[in-house]
């Protein structure tokens, strides 16, 4: 069986910048790295969504990316 450790996390937070010609939705995401890897998904929510609100465009969504190392035992 294989072992999987989180090496890294991202939290990226999608916003949304207007539309195009077409009136499709624009976004724009930020990037925050050297998350703890220990940080609640609570935790990292309520901090995604203070930083939204010192922003002045819309919070659409708000994601956790990890990055796994996969071995065999």
């Amino acid at each position: 069986m294989a072992d999987v450790v989180i090496q890294e996390r991202q939290l990226r937070l999608v916003l949304e910048a207007g539309v195009d010609e077409k009136g499709n939705p624009k976004f724009k995401s930020k990037n925050f790295n050297n998350i703890k890897l220990t940080a609640a998904a609570d935790a990292l929510l309520d901090v995604a969504e203070a930083i939204a609100g010192l922003q002045t465009l819309t919070l659409v969504q708000v994601e956790q990316n990890d990055s796994h190392l996969l071995s065999r035992n």
